[in-house]
Parts: structure tokens; C-alpha cells; sequence
């Protein structure tokens, strides 16, 4: 006699005396850290937005998008600011304090562009 989840096409594996199931997890996006910070935003601010994304099965896409789009922002306005104001690899060479300095504000500013552009839009 063959069980319920068997007959839905379920498969068993042979552990010791035991017979378990071979459940296979479905494989989610990778999401980073802009795609967590805008799931953290929908979940506090849009709450009807992220429970129907939730519901319909599209808020890992939807993150995974918004994760890609931001790091790419990040990566081209970060060296675009960073040419822009001359911070180049000899200051890097000449005073390291200086350039670390110079480039962490670069990266706070994007950080904040890319919160008010994508992450809250």
C-alpha cells in the first residue's frame, strides 16, 4: 500500500532501519545586503506591499533585483565619485590616512544615494 506521499510522487531513501523522505528544498535567490536592507524596509514601512509580494512569491526576486541593481550603482558611482575628486592610487601610496579617510565619506555618500534611490523608491 503505498502512502500519501507516494502517490503524490514522493520518493523514500533507506537510513539504516528507517525510511525518510528526499524532501528537496527549492533554491532561493542570493540576496545581499541591500537586498535585506530593502526587505527590512518593506517589512516596516510597507507592510501591504511585502505580505501581498510574500503571498504571491515574488519578494526574493524582487530583492534579489533590487540587490544587483544597488551594487552596481555602488561600484560605478563610488569609482565616478572617486575620479571625480582625484582620489587616485598615488594619494593611496603618499597617505594612506588620507585616502581611507576621503574614501569612506565617497562610500557613506553612495551608501545614502542608494537608500533614497532604491532602497525607499
Amino acid at each position: 500500500m503505498k502512502s500519501t506521499y507516494e502517490t503524490m510522487g514522493g520518493k523514500y531513501q533507506q537510513n539504516g532501519n528507517y525510511l525518510l523522505p528526499n524532501f528537496e528544498v527549492p533554491e532561493y535567490p542570493q540576496v545581499g545586503i541591500w537586498g535585506e536592507r530593502r526587505r527590512k524596509y518593506l517589512r516596516e514601512h510597507q507592510k501591504a506591499l511585502y505580505t501581498a509580494m510574500m503571498l504571491s512569491d515574488t519578494l526574493n526576486i524582487h530583492l534579489e533585483e533590487v540587490d544587483h541593481t544597488a551594487n552596481e550603482m555602488y561600484d560605478r558611482l563610488t569609482s565616478q565619485l572617486a575620479e571625480q575628486e582625484g582620489i587616485t592610487e598615488q594619494l593611496k601610496a603618499a597617505n594612506q590616512m588620507e585616502w581611507v579617510q576621503q574614501m569612506n565619506n565617497i562610500r557613506n555618500l553612495v551608501a545614502e544615494i542608494i537608500w533614497e534611490e532604491v532602497i525607499c523608491a
